[in-house]
Parts: structure tokens; sequence; C-alpha cells
């Protein structure tokens, strides 16, 4: 990632994927009596729930969804990576709520388009957006990613990552921060 100072790897992540690996390996046999052509998948997406319960994927587009968790499940089975979802979909709703609060928290519509964007110009209201966690986890998707047409955005979000289909593997060209250029310009993206 090309932040100018990178989050150290921290002792209670790494200790966290481990367990969540031994636990998706020693439910493998049951994932592979339930669903023998997606075990490890189903497997992975069982221990996953267990460290990260408070998840919701509800509201991703079906590509986006399909997306993030062949990523996830590669990302733990091949690399013994954690990759949890923090934010996903969000309710146009929600999205204005978040747009209005962090106006007020920064005095100006143009300050808070630099961490939230209104509803008709955010990836979140559409399904396409993931904000993941943690830090190293958002370095494996940033690094692997492309095989699976999710992308990091914005430089001052290591944790957002859209899915890109229309991108055919070759990252889109990252943006400083969501308020960038028109909804046109940049996609309408965030």
């Amino acid at each position: 990632m090309n932040e100018p100072r990178t989050i150290p790897p921290r002792l209670r992540d790494r200790l966290y994927a481990v367990v969540t690996l031994v636990l998706a390996v020693l439910l493998l046999p049951v994932a592979f009596l339930r669903h023998p052509g997606r075990a490890r998948e189903l497997a992975c997406a069982w221990a996953l729930r267990m460290r990260f319960p408070a998840e919701d994927l509800t509201g991703l587009t079906d590509g986006a969804m399909a997306a993030f968790t062949a990523a996830r499940t590669e990302a733990l089975w091949r690399h013994g990576q954690l990759i949890g979802l923090t934010s996903g979909y969000r309710d146009p709703l929600l999205q204005q709520r978040m747009f209005d609060e962090e106006v007020r928290r920064s005095g100006s519509p143009a300050s808070a388009r630099m961490l939230v964007l209104p509803p008709a110009e955010s990836s979140h209201v559409k399904g396409i957006a993931l904000d993941v966690r943690p830090h190293e986890g958002a370095r494996w998707l940033e690094e692997h990613g492309a095989r699976y047409d999710l992308y990091r955005i914005y430089d001052n979000e290591w944790w957002h990552f859209e899915y890109r289909p229309e991108c055919g593997g070759t990252p889109p060209r990252r943006l400083p921060h969501p308020g960038v250029g028109s909804v046109i310009e940049n996609g309408g993206h965030n």
C-alpha cells in the first residue's frame, strides 16, 4: 500500500488469523458433508462469521458478494490472511445521515466529500463498495484483489475497495479522496 507510513502488523491480528484458520480446518469435514464442491468456501465463511460476528454482507450485488467471498476464501486458505467487512451496502438514508454528520463535523460539504459522498454518488449505496479490515487484510486485497475485480479506489482510505468488473484486471486510476472530480469523472464511487 502506498501510505506515507504503514501500520505495522499487530501480534493480535496474527493470532486471530491463526485461530480462524485452525477453526476453518476443524469445520472442513462438516462443510464437506454439507456441500462437497464448496467445502473450503463454506468452512471459511463459518470461521470468518465467528471472527467477525457483526459483519453484514446483505445488500451487496451478486457480483460484489461472489468476488469478496472468493477473495477472502483464497486469502485465508492460501495465505492465512483474514479479511473482514466493516461496511458494505448502505441504505441511502444512512448514507445521507453519514454525509450530513460529516458536513457538520468538517464545516462544509466540500470538506465532507473528502471522506463521505452523498447517496447519489456512493458506491456503498450501489452495493459494490467494501470497507475491509484489518490493515493486513486490506494490504492482501490491494495486492491480489484485481483477480476478483476488487480495487482500492482512494489514497486516503486504505480500507475502501470497490467491485469493478469493467476494469478487466487493470486497476483504475486511484483518486486522492472521494470528493475529487465530479460524479461523471470518478464514476460516482464511494
